[in-house]
């Protein structure tokens, strides 16, 4: 564990951990360790790391033969990575919700909690071999949660949409400094070709964002609330509620090809219209 060393950097550097920045550092080698070895890191493979902070994970990384990508908003932090790296790392002073992602292979990272959602669907648009993240362990259910789960939502279906996931290891709140009021977990993401094509992806994604917006409704009256965001009036929705595929069911109970054949239908229609 590494407490002490935490304190007396931030000490020096003369910042305070902040919770509301979800800045919990993970503070126990054998945890580091673990998450650098479920990488499988290829010498000289680009592994993108977000949210440095102390460095703790950047050393491991590089010991592994890791060419290191780092991205770090604190201007603080940065200049300590800098004095302690130097060129060993490449350094991005910027918001990693902001820029555009540097190119990578590989991406292991302990993203600070508050930014999971944003980074993820970032990080899920790209092509890359595989991702070794850390996140809170209820996000880290949601992200591989399946079809008729309570936890099953718009971050579950774009998951499944781009990688296959699985959660590796739940981690204890104890193994981060300060401790954070819930466990973590460490998820594993290969990124593949998506299973299927949907004719639009962009419709895709919006009938997927609609209908978890209203996820307590049937699908019909979910995509008459959303009408206006797939370019239809509410009217010609309701009317084209008898052709809808799945249109009495609830999105949880559905597949992302399910979801795809929606989307689908709109597409249909939207090119009938023309």
């Amino acid at each position: 564990m590494r407490v002490a060393e935490a304190r007396d950097l931030l000490l020096h550097l003369g910042v305070r951990a902040q919770k509301s920045l979800g800045q919990h550092f993970l503070i126990d080698d054998e945890v580091v360790k673990r998450q650098v070895q479920y990488a499988s890191i290829g010498k000289g493979e680009t592994v993108l790391e977000i949210g440095p902070g102390l460095g703790f994970l950047t050393s491991e990384l590089l010991d592994s033969g890791a060419k290191v990508v780092a991205i770090e908003s604190d201007r603080k932090f940065c200049e300590h990575l800098r004095n302690r790296f130097s060129d060993s790392i490449e350094l991005i002073e910027g918001d990693a919700t902001r820029i555009d992602l540097p190119a990578f292979d590989k991406v292991v990272s302990n993203i600070p909690y508050q930014i999971s959602s944003e980074i993820t669907f970032k990080i899920l648009e790209r092509r890359f071999k595989l991702a070794v993240i850390m996140y809170q362990k209820e996000f880290a259910e949601r992200l591989v949660a399946g079809e008729a789960s309570a936890i099953y939502g718009r971050l579950s279906v774009m998951a499944a949409y781009h990688a296959d996931c699985e959660i590796l290891e739940v981690v204890s709140r104890r193994s981060f400094w300060p401790e954070p009021k819930v466990d973590s977990a460490l998820v594993m993401m290969r990124s593949r070709p998506p299973k299927f094509q949907p004719k639009d992806e962009r419709l895709f994604v919006d009938v997927v964002r609609i209908l978890f917006s209203h996820r307590r409704k049937m699908i019909s009256n979910g995509l008459i609330a959303g009408a206006a965001q797939i370019g239809l009036a509410r009217d010609e929705m309701r009317a084209l509620v008898p052709q809808m595929p799945y249109a009495e069911e609830r999105v949880e109970m559905l597949t992302p090809e399910e979801i795809g054949e929606i989307a689908d239908f709109f597409w249909d229609i939207r090119k009938h219209k023309k």
